[in-house]
């Protein structure tokens, strides 16, 4: 079993000494005052399963970027081992090294560097800031350049927009990996099989970096779509299908926590390294995921803070 985190604890320590899978959670900033409570209340009940590690999305403008940083200083400071998010959209190098100084000021040092969409998702062309950085390679060799951090990158199990090409995928990793990444953590996919894939695809290149896969349970028919432009390509059909036929919501909601706890038994299986839950600072979904997995049964559970909404 994994070490009692601390906010000193690097995710690549805690990958090479756990003897079992690590567990973690994405959430986003709230956006207002009044998505704070909802904020907290996941982070809260969540807590039970002990996360190995805790992340905030990162939004590059200057607002959204404050809120991720205080959401992030707000994680590192209950104790848990805090990834901060770091993107090259619309940031200069400057706004990256301001981030990077704001996040060690919190004692957080373990960074995810993700190139990031533009404003209007991966449709959308790709615009580099004229005084920022271009890629997620760049960005890699920048942060490790900064300092003493441990850096996490993106991997694709689907194939990415707009090249359309597994084998430039793997390859990305791989050279992410050299430029200084210690662990990936996947992009949103519905296959385990993809997943077996894009690690295979590593390994072939002599490229032995962890990938996390990351899993996000559906619950509501109207996120088809959504959920499709998150993970960048369709969904899986015959998912699809399932889902258009149920007759209720709460089967709807069955048939998509059963398909997310039946990749997570295959994942483990195939020997991912940890499993990272997208949340959405919603709790329920993850919740009974976990619970139905071996992993839970042998995590003890940390003392839980007073819920706050």
């Amino acid at each position: 079993m994994s070490a009692e985190p601390t906010t000193t604890a690097t995710i690549a320590d805690l990958l090479a000494t756990a003897t079992e899978p690590l567990l973690s959670f994405e959430f986003f900033p709230p956006r207002t005052a009044e998505e704070e409570p909802r904020f907290s209340n996941a982070v809260d009940r969540l807590e039970r399963f002990a996360p190995d590690f805790v992340s905030v999305t990162y939004g590059a403008s200057g607002s959204t970027r404050e809120r991720t940083i205080d959401a992030s200083r707000e994680l590192a400071r209950r104790g848990d081992v805090t990834v901060g998010h770091l993107t090259c959209v619309a940031q200069s190098r400057r706004d990256t090294t301001e981030a990077l100084e704001a996040y060690r000021a919190s004692g957080i040092t373990n960074i995810l560097a993700i190139r990031g969409d533009m404003p209007g998702g991966p449709a959308q062309r790709w615009e580099q800031h004229p005084e920022g950085l271009g890629t997620a390679t760049e960005l890699v060799e920048f942060i490790r350049d900064s300092g003493d951090f441990c850096v996490g990158v993106a991997a694709f199990p689907n194939v990415h927009q707009p090249d359309n090409d597994p084998e430039l995928d793997a390859r990305l990793v791989v050279e992410k990996a050299r430029a200084g990444a210690q662990y990936a953590i996947t992009q949103l996919f519905f296959e385990a099989s993809r997943w077996v894939e894009l690690v295979d695809r590593v390994r072939s290149r002599g490229c032995d970096i962890p990938i996390i896969p990351g899993i996000m349970p559906l619950t509501v028919i109207t996120q088809i779509e959504r959920f499709a432009a998150l993970a960048d390509c369709e969904l899986p059909a015959d998912f699809v299908a399932q889902l258009r036929a149920a007759d209720n919501p709460a089967e709807v909601r069955r048939i998509g926590l059963e398909r997310a706890e039946t990749m997570c038994h295959e994942l483990l299986e195939a020997g991912a390294p940890g499993l990272q839950f997208f949340t959405q600072n919603r709790w329920q979904a993850t919740s009974e995921v976990i619970s139905r997995l071996p992993l839970s049964r042998s995590r003890p559970a940390r003392s839980c803070a007073a819920s706050r909404g």
